[in-house]
Parts: C-alpha cells; structure tokens; sequence
C-alpha cells in the first residue's frame, strides 16, 4: 500500500452516503492512522531485511565490519568467453568455484608473464609457452632456471578451456593444478615447495593488494592457480581456413591440395582416430612407439596410474596451430610436420605396449604432401590478444 493512496484507502472504508463534519472528521482519522499503519509497515519491512542481511538490530553495521568480519572483495566484471567459430562453447570446462572475472584474468596475466615467480628470478609461464611458437617454446625440451634440461617438450597452452587431465601424462586432473605444478619443478621454475614461493610473493606489495582485491584473502597458492587457469583459459584458437572450409563451406579457404588432405586426415590416413572432434585431441593416451627405436623410452601414463597398459602412453595435443608449433611429440624429435607424417605412414614403432589403433597406412607421396597441406590449414584466431604487461606489481 503506497502512503500517496491513502485518500483512495479512506474513501473506500468511509460509508459515501456520510458527509459534512463527520466525514472530513472521520476522513482526517483515518488518514492518520493510515500513514501510522503505513510507518509501522515500514519499519517492519526493514527490520525484516536487516535479520536475512546478518545486522543484528539494535548493533550498526559498521560495528559489526569493526567486530571482526573478513573485508568483503571488490565488486568484479564476469567475463564471458569468446569461442572463436568452430569451436563448442558447450565443451567449456569451467569449474564453478572459479569463475571467470576481468579482474582474475588479468591478474592471472600478470602471474604468467612474472619471472620473479622462479627461485632466481630467470623463468616465467611465459618463458615455456610463448605465442610465436603456438604457446610452446620452439624447443625439443624445455629449458628452465639455471639452464636446466626437462625431458619433455612444453605441451601447448591454448584451448585448455576444453581440458581437463593436463601435461602429457595427464597428471595434473585440472588447469589450476596444472597452472602451479611447475613452481615446485627442480628444474623449471626450481622452488622447494609452495609455501617457499608464496613467502617470496608476500614481499610484493602489489600482489598482496590484488589479491586482496580479487579473492579477499591474502596471496594463496590456491588463489595463484586459479588466477593463472583464469587467464589460461581466454587462450583460444579456432576460425582457421580449416574450419571455414569444412563446416563454414567457403570452399575457396583452403587449397584443393589442403581439401584432399582432409579427405585423407578422415579415411586413410586414419587421425582422427585420436585427432577427433573439433579441438582434434580425444584427451585420451596413447603409445606411438616414441624411443622404442633408442632406448629413450619414457614410461608416461604409466607413471601417474601404475597400469601397464598405459606404459609409454601420452596424451594426444590438439593439431590446431600445428604448423606453429614444431618440433613435435613429447621429446620433440621431428622437426618437421614431413617428418611426423612419415613416423605413421610406418605404423610408428612396434613395441610390446603399442596402441593397436597405430598401423602402416601405405599413403603416397603426394598424399602425404597433400595431409600436410591440410595441418597447414589449422592456424587459426583467439590468441592473438595475449600480450605481455609492461609493468608488474612492486
């Protein structure tokens, strides 16, 4: 009931037929006890609201802040991703207790492109994952602080969004234990444990108030996962010549040679055994037979899960950005797409605990310059954005 009704209230509960003194006597009553009625409902109302907001009445609010409660995190922007054509937004992979915001993101940014998060101050996110080399560093294996050699190459670092298990073995079952694994790696960014890093980042002013400011807590290593896997995520690639060709049908997208090595990459050539769907990965684990032939074999899969099974087996990349991304496989011994193509074209190598989906496929020469052709096609657009900050928080 609005107080600017209360003639409209009165007049209904007034008999019409009385008039003169009585009525504007009676009239006046009631309107006040209308605006007493209307006052009391008010105060009720609020009363009401104060219990479900938590303020005791009778204690004000700033009391309370002043009692005790944990200061309450800025206001941010949700972010709302921007999935490039060809790819399905609806196989985003976003864990409810860390949504998306500009503010984690960029937050996130800053952590990835920082070398001060490396015991010597020599080796940032960045310094693996560079977006000339498709988020990858050029490298047959990476090189971390102090110029020390991991055994593995850096897997790339675009269209996590769609992953779970990550690293070529799949140990890490989320972005966010991925994104702080590499910190307590001897020989990447070399700290001794968490907690050794998150001292080192307290001593940084700047990244104690963006925390504050993101989280509403101090600087965590849960907060630094998820800030980075934030940031992560916003790398994309997808609107390739590939895919306009193939699900945009513009047939001019791509050269006859590339049509006729998708034809091949689907029959043939047998990729998209594993190479399937639209981000080309089934996220599954393979063994190719890769260092059978040197005795370099690296047990992979099996070392996370125990299953002989999986002995040697390791998780299928993504062939978007594939002709940036060179060299190639987990120990990143083939320098060229050409060279790849040739590894399956002999059924890579046999070994007791092969994938049976690996066979000699017997394509010819200008088949396997017409696949490659295709792979060529699969450069796409979503990434271009990244830069690195030209400042960091001191």
């Amino acid at each position: 009931m609005r107080l600017s009704s209360d003639e409209m209230l009165i007049d209904s509960l007034i008999e019409p037929e009385h008039n003169g003194m009585a009525y504007t006597a009676g009239r006046e009553e009631m309107a006040m006890k209308a605006r007493d009625l209307g006052i009391s409902t008010l105060v009720c109302v609020l009363a009401v609201f104060g219990l479900l907001l938590g303020v005791p009445s009778g204690e004000p609010r700033a009391e309370q802040a002043a009692a005790g409660d944990k200061p309450a995190r800025t206001a941010q922007g949700e972010y709302k991703l921007k999935i490039p054509f060809g790819l399905e937004e609806t196989a985003v992979v976003i864990p409810a207790d860390n949504p998306l915001t500009k503010e984690k993101i960029e937050l996130g940014r800053l952590l990835f492109f920082d070398k001060r998060l490396s015991r010597n101050n020599t080796v940032a996110c960045a310094s693996c994952h560079m977006a000339k080399f498709a988020f990858t560093d050029g490298k047959n294996v990476s090189t971390g602080i102090n110029g020390l050699k991991g055994g593995r190459s850096a897997p790339a670092s675009f269209n996590r969004v769609f992953s779970k298990a990550q690293f070529w073995d799949g140990r890490a079952a989320t972005l966010e234990e991925q994104s702080v694994g590499p910190f307590i790696n001897p020989v990447e960014h070399g700290f001794k444990n968490h907690d050794e890093m998150i001292v080192k980042m307290k001593k940084i002013a700047g990244y104690r108030k963006l925390f504050k400011e993101v989280f509403g807590t101090d600087i965590t290593i849960d907060g630094v996962g998820k800030a980075i896997a934030s940031f992560q995520r916003t790398i994309l690639s997808g609107n390739s010549p590939g895919d306009r060709f193939d699900q945009g049908g513009e047939e001019k997208a791509i050269s006859p040679a590339a049509q006729n090595g998708l034809v091949l990459f689907r029959e043939k050539a047998r990729c998209t055994k594993c190479h399937s769907g639209f981000n080309f990965t089934d996220e599954k684990f393979h063994n190719l037979g890769i260092g059978w032939d040197d005795n370099k074999v690296d047990l992979g899969r099996y070392m996370v899960t125990g299953n002989p099974d999986e002995i040697g087996a390791f998780k299928t990349p993504t062939l978007r950005e594939i002709a940036r991304s060179a060299p190639y496989m987990h120990d990143g011994r083939f320098k060229t797409l050409e060279e790849v193509v040739n590894f399956y074209n002999k059924g890579g190598v046999k070994n007791p605990h092969q994938d049976n989906l690996i066979i000699p496929l017997e394509l010819t020469d200008q088949e396997k310059h017409d696949l490659v052709e295709f792979l060529r096609t699969l450069n796409g657009e979503g990434w271009q954005h990244v830069k690195a900050p030209t400042t960091f928080p001191k």
